[in-house]
């Protein structure tokens, strides 16, 4: 490839990989800040995924512009250049997007739980135990206890079998 194929490939790349980047850095700060009201964190830790982004982009741009393509530096080898960053480009967005989502997740978990010990006050050991003791499944009417016999199935016509009398 000859050096003006070569520049024009890493501009091409350096500026898709910034144009995303932003994209990514901007959507990613108002999705994390959500309804916490903390716009520093949440610009933090997008910036951290940010600058990984970048990393791995243009880690893949410099190793895409030494690989060998076909047509030297002529524009379809060019092109093709192009097409496999953009591909690397779109895995990487998809995989920086899923790491901000799943630290949206856990930022809803967190409020979740921090509303829940707020609106309800601990419950008592008594409570629990009240809890396990009720039945795990509703009795067939007239059974009482927690462990209600169950129905039979529906090939023999009997009860379930269990252990080494199945079938």
């Amino acid at each position: 490839m000859d050096t003006n194929s070569y520049v024009s490939f890493l501009v091409i790349g350096i500026l898709l990989a910034a144009i995303d980047g932003q994209i990514i850095y901007r959507s990613g700060a108002r999705y994390l800040q959500g309804d916490r009201g903390r716009p520093e964190a949440a610009s933090a830790m997008t910036m951290l995924v940010t600058a990984l982004f970048y990393v791995v982009v243009l880690g893949a741009l410099a190793l895409i512009s030494t690989v060998h393509f076909p047509g030297g530096g002529s524009f379809p080898a060019v092109m093709g250049r192009v097409g496999v960053y953009l591909l690397i480009l779109a895995l990487a967005h998809a995989i920086t997007i899923a790491v901000l989502a799943q630290r949206r997740e856990e930022q809803v978990v967190e409020d979740w739980n921090a509303r829940a010990a707020v609106a309800e006050p601990q419950r008592g050991a008594d409570e629990m135990e009240q809890q396990l003791q009720e039945p795990t499944t509703s009795p067939v009417p007239g059974q009482e206890g927690r462990h209600p016999r169950v129905s039979p199935n529906l090939e023999q016509g009997g009860p379930y079998r269990t252990g080494g009398d199945a079938l």
